[in-house]
């Protein structure tokens, strides 16, 4: 299912002539250098084809004809090739085999020969001293230092010598279908077709090598079964192989606009057709750029609007829409969740999520939060690195799957909360979206009165006796949350009486300037206090995440109520 569609996306690049997408046989490469050279075969010079980036260069891309699969053999590209393979000239590999690479890739050559447009290339690598030329270039020595891809360019040319018209027609005779040829049947296309042995590589998977990873793969003998080798395990014919791992790398590549990061899962998205989901669908999950801070918050609401409306569902409602997460395994890449549904299917399970998060905040916090920053919240240490890599993969498959949040997810934030005695704006969000999801709890935005849960009223309690301490002791170094949050949240019966005894001694402090607090807060203590009978021995993970959104509710009521002369008739 996954490559079918991977393939019908290629189709449907294909078949848009401003997509750019490599035909057949081909493929987009960065070309650091290139050797200029006369039509006799003379050097004019190299050519640095990189610029400048931010901080980093970046080289220019061309069409070649699509490389070689190579491990610790040799094998090589044709008219393209690092430095080492194509002039010989030793980098950072041993001379002997440096010149094996060399003869293999003037062997490709000399299967193009009859094509005109390489005659200067073949001139200038048969003639003596062309290497001696290469060295007296300033810009080869960035090139050896490199061992950089280089190719050939001839002057007066627009393009590489890769892509003249001669060069081109062979790559594509050479490209062929084997229909009616072999007895191989393609799995994915149904279609006689050779079968390919080996996939070409899938680069651009968070921390996999530079050379890339595969999907399908049976590499050893203990993956073969019934004597087939290699690709014969999953006959895949080499046009379709070629079809989903040129689509998947385009997905992939550094410019590619439909994919994210979160974690360790690189998660790619695609649609049958032209659809606006394909393009808010980073907006939604990823962290907005710095020069454009408010791009997630209105493409989250946006989406929030169409639902509600219908805008987007109105046109695209059978519109098939695809979500791929993929995710390093040493030379293989693990798929780390699937989903196909359509547009209208994703907008509402989306909608769903991010209205489940909605929770009240201060002014200068951002109202809709990636994902990513959402999962940090839950990392030791707030690093990315330190997300549970299967945690990444859960909630995603939760989120598009319109099922239940892994139970990970709350026990996360219940264990973050007590290590950094801190009930955070994102945490809140994602206990409230758990605990609405999964357990249909129905909480409110903000602060709600009538909720008489009694592990959110014991949130509500502890929150204002911890205004109460901090209300007494201006400047207090370590409240009481820093000291009994964890053990007030899960076992109450042990904390909460001699808290609330301390509680007042705390009130019998403040003086008459501060009466108006003092009466607010001993009506807010009387009315919760009211809801709550018998303070339970303990409290469960989901009522530890009801006291934790009884306190942060709590506590952003309360935030207003710190001046002294506040008038107690105002209390609600």
């Amino acid at each position: 299912m996954i490559l079918q569609t991977l393939k019908e996306y290629y189709d449907r690049m294909a078949a848009d002539p401003y997509s750019g997408i490599a035909p057949l046989g081909w493929e987009w490469k960065e070309i650091p250098y290139l050797i200029v050279l006369n039509m006799d075969g003379s050097l004019v010079r190299v050519e640095d084809t990189q610029v400048l980036e931010g901080k980093k260069k970046r080289a220019k891309s061309f069409l070649v004809p699509q490389s070689v699969k190579r491990s610790s053999g040799i094998s090589s590209n044709l008219l393209w090739d690092n430095v080492e393979y194509v002039t010989g000239i030793v980098c950072k590999g041993k001379p002997d085999r440096v010149a094996l690479q060399h003869d293999a890739f003037m062997k490709r050559l000399g299967e193009i020969k009859g094509c005109l447009s390489i005659a200067p290339v073949w001139n200038f690598l048969t003639s003596s001293g062309f290497q001696e030329q290469l060295n007296n270039q300033p810009v080869w020595q960035y090139a050896k230092e490199e061992c950089a891809f280089v190719s050939f360019m001839v002057i007066g040319q627009s393009q590489p010598v890769v892509r003249a018209s001669d060069v081109i027609a062979y790559i594509d005779s050479s490209m062929s279908t084997h229909n009616g040829l072999t007895n191989d049947f393609c799995l994915v296309s149904g279609e006689r077709d050779k079968m390919a042995e080996l996939h070409p590589a899938i680069k651009g998977v968070y921390k996999t090598n530079t050379t890339g990873g595969n999907i399908v793969s049976f590499n050893f003998p203990s993956a073969w079964s019934f004597n087939k080798k290699q690709g014969g395990n999953a006959p895949i014919g080499e046009r379709v192989a070629f079809e989903y791992t040129t689509a998947l790398n385009n997905l992939l590549s550094k410019d590619s606009q439909q994919k994210i990061q979160i974690g360790d899962a690189t998660t790619v998205f695609w649609a049958s057709r032209p659809t606006s989901l394909e393009n808010e669908f980073a907006d939604l999950f990823t962290e907005p750029e710095k020069d454009n801070p408010d791009r997630g918050v209105e493409a989250v609401a946006r989406l929030l609007s169409s639902v509600k409306t219908g805008a987007f569902i109105h046109d695209t409602e059978d519109t098939r829409f695809y979500v791929l997460g993929l995710s390093p395994n040493s030379a293989r890449i693990s798929v780390r969740f699937w989903y196909a549904g359509t547009v209208a299917e994703m907008e509402q399970r989306f909608a769903d999520w991010f209205e489940n998060l909605q929770i009240v905040h201060y002014p200068n916090d951002r109202e809709h939060l990636s994902l990513w920053r959402l999962l940090v919240s839950l990392a030791p240490l707030g690093k990315s690195e330190n997300i549970p890599p299967s945690l990444v993969g859960a909630v995603m498959r939760s989120i598009l799957g319109g099922t239940a949040y892994p139970a990970t997810l709350l026990a996360s934030a219940i264990v973050r909360i007590k290590a950094d005695r801190d009930v955070s704006y994102t945490r809140a969000k994602i206990i409230k979206a758990f605990l609405n999801h999964n357990n249909k709890r129905n909480l409110t935005m903000s602060l709600d009165r009538n909720n008489t849960d009694v592990g959110y009223c014991l949130g509500r309690l502890f929150s204002i006796l911890e205004k109460i301490q901090s209300a007494a002791n201006p400047g207090i170094n370590a409240t009481i949350r820093d000291k009994f949050y964890a053990s007030a949240s899960s076992t109450p019966s042990a904390v909460f009486g001699n808290l609330i005894r301390l509680s007042g001694y705390h009130l019998a402090k403040l003086d008459s300037d501060k009466k108006g607090l003092r009466i607010w807060l001993e009506d807010q203590l009387a009315e919760i206090m009211s809801m709550i009978g018998v303070f339970p021995a303990h409290l469960s993970l989901v009522e530890q995440g009801m006291f934790a959104i009884g306190y942060y509710h709590q506590k952003m009521a309360s935030k207003d109520r710190t001046t002294q002369n506040d008038n107690p008739e105002k209390s609600n």
